[in-house]
């Protein structure tokens, strides 16, 4: 067992029945540097311009690894939270649906997409697709947890680094 999953609270049935939600919130509360340093190692930090970190847990790993490495912060955020001009991306969830957006970028870059959780992977692909649409490629991805059993996420054979694996 990893030193970092006594930390992690299952609650069940969050946000619907039949979910079991991964609390990260103790973990950060306990051993937040040991997290960052951990998310932050496989990256090839030298292709990277900027960190995207999608909202909302995301931007705490993102804003991190992006003070950690000198590397710039672009928040991913949910709908109706950014001033224009944005752009957006719908996509399904394993719960509902939903719809990310950033602000319009201007200048092509590459970045790193940085979440939490990995579940069945459609806010990550909805993710890469408003990066691609905003000049952004990504050119790898970091996750605190992968749930594995819930998807087989290979994503144009970019780099999925993540920390820990169910």
């Amino acid at each position: 067992m990893h030193p970092f999953e006594s930390h992690i609270r299952n609650v069940p049935d969050f946000p619907k029945a039949g979910i079991i939600f991964k609390d990260i919130t103790p973990l950060l509360q306990e051993r937040f540097s040991e997290v960052i340093e951990a998310i932050s190692q496989g990256i090839n930090w030298d292709e990277i311009d900027h960190v995207v970190g999608i909202e909302s847990r995301g931007f705490i790993l993102g804003a991190a690894m992006a003070q950690l490495k000198g590397k710039g912060f672009i928040p991913m955020r949910k709908k109706g939270k950014l001033p224009p001009p944005i752009i957006a991306e719908s996509y399904a969830l394993e719960y509902g649906s939903d719809t990310l957006e950033m602000i319009i970028n201007t200048k092509a870059a590459k970045v790193l997409l940085v979440d939490d959780v990995l579940a069945t992977g459609g806010t990550l692909r909805a993710a890469m697709k408003l990066c691609e649409k905003n000049q952004l490629k990504v050119t790898s991805m970091a996750l605190l947890i992968n749930l594995t059993f819930l998807n087989n996420f290979k994503e144009e054979g970019l780099p999925v680094h993540s920390v820990l694996n169910y």
